[in-house]
């Protein structure tokens, strides 16, 4: 136990420095499948120790070290090419200007204990008074397995706007032309970094002009149409109209539909960009138009509304909006125990086989923090019709706990959920 705790300890008061190392470029495996999985919302740090209120302090440890946990027990049942952590990793509101961002450390680690890469978007609530969107990159890039960038640059754009390409198996020198695109936006959200301002929550003009011409660009260098994947974490209104106006069929779009009307990019804004909650926003139809312009986007995958794990079909049909032609719009599952809602945690995974992707088709299931499988379907052209077992969907009551307590079950800290408390802890007071 005191070898686990001075662990523990060490890895709460260190940080890699290492340089940025030249990562492999992504690959489809030899059975042409590239595996994604999807963490969200982990809200890490919301009931910290610089919380007003003493009494909420103590929720902090325990509440992170349960996502950890969730992270932990997906990932001893998953085995992806990817992870992607789509926004909302840290609940900036009340954290320390000088360790707000150290959270990354701790969300970072399970996927540096399974040798995975991962991909990051930020949400809203990674940009607050003493939580700097741009400090977050710079602390996350500095652990060797990030792939996460900033290719728009300006204040307007936000931070975690980017693409990363996924070559043909073999293709392990990115010498040939990508099979598959992923795609990365900030929705932004939050406060400016020490100013009481609000940030717009829509992908930028910026954002939606740099994809359209980026895309472009890639087009005629390869001659050729690439496939593409969007996360972003605040969804578009876009999947706002597919909920309000298309009634959803539990047995033919599994997930859970909580949040009625979900939130969504632009909401409450006006037109001047000013805040109401009777305006209806619109600031994000530049993005929308983008996408919807763009051949070959297989899906588009948000998260922010906890009470939301559907996935539906983009098309025609949808009052206000331009054709998306197929494209499938897709919650993942909220993962952490920082944040609303109490609906069982878990992890979307998301497969893409190559021989698929011209009909912008793949497959996507929901692993549960109890280790079960729900919500599995092949997203294609049938896809709405098809019959599909309805979703497990519970309030949890904490499945992972256990892996925290002693073997007896006792109130008593197992060694290892002790370090993990005791490091979620130090990363909270660590200055």
């Amino acid at each position: 136990m005191h070898r686990a705790i001075a662990v523990a300890i060490a890895l709460a008061w260190s940080l890699q420095t290492v340089a940025a190392t030249d990562i492999p470029p992504l690959t489809f495996a030899k059975d042409g499948t590239f595996h994604i999985t999807l963490f969200e919302d982990l809200h890490m740090g919301e009931s910290a120790f610089f919380y007003s209120s003493p009494a909420s302090s103590p929720a902090g440890p325990e509440q992170d070290a349960k996502s950890i946990a969730v992270m932990n027990r997906v990932l001893a049942s998953e085995y992806p090419d990817l992870v992607v952590l789509n926004g909302d990793l840290i609940t900036g509101d009340h954290l320390s200007k000088d360790t707000s961002t150290h959270y990354i450390d701790l969300i970072v680690q399970p996927l540096l204990d399974h040798n995975l890469t991962w991909a990051a978007t930020y949400g809203n609530h990674d940009s607050a008074y003493n939580l700097d969107r741009d400090a977050l990159l710079k602390r996350e890039q500095g652990w060797p397995n990030s792939r996460t960038r900033k290719m728009v640059q300006g204040r307007d754009a936000g931070v975690t706007n980017y693409y990363l390409p996924i070559y043909a198996s073999g293709d392990t020198d990115g010498a040939g032309a990508p099979e598959m695109l992923l795609w990365f936006f900030d929705s932004r959200g939050g406060t400016y970094y020490q100013e009481h301002k609000n940030q717009p929550t829509w992908v930028d003009k910026s954002v939606a002009e740099w994809f359209t011409k980026t895309n472009d660009e890639l087009v005629h260098k390869y001659n050729k149409e690439i496939p593409s994947l969007i996360f972003v974490h605040i969804p578009t209104r876009v999947s706002l109209v597919t909920q309000t106006e298309i009634d959803l069929d539990p047995s033919r779009e599994p997930g859970m539909n909580h949040d009625k009307p979900m939130f969504y990019q632009a909401e409450n804004y006006c037109d001047d960009g000013r805040q109401n909650h009777k305006c209806k926003g619109g600031q994000d139809m530049p993005f929308v138009e983008a996408i919807a312009n763009t051949t070959g986007v297989v899906g588009v995958i948000s998260a922010h509304d906890h009470g939301l794990s559907w996935c539906r079909t983009w098309d025609d049909q949808l009052p206000g909006i331009p054709d998306g032609k197929g494209t499938k719009l897709c919650f993942g599952q909220h993962t952490g125990y920082g944040g609303y809602g109490s609906w069982i945690r878990g992890s979307r995974q998301i497969v893409l086989t190559d021989s698929k992707l011209a009909d912008k088709d793949f497959d996507t299931w929901i692993r549960l923090e109890t280790g079960e499988i729900t919500g599995s379907v092949s997203l294609n052209s049938t896809y709405g019709q098809d019959q599909y077992p309805e979703i497990k969907d519970v309030k949890d009551e904490c499945p992972v706990c256990d892996g925290l307590k002693t073997p007896n079950g006792d109130n008593h800290r197992s060694p290892a959920g002790l370090a993990l408390l005791l490091l979620v802890f130090l990363m909270q007071i660590m200055i």
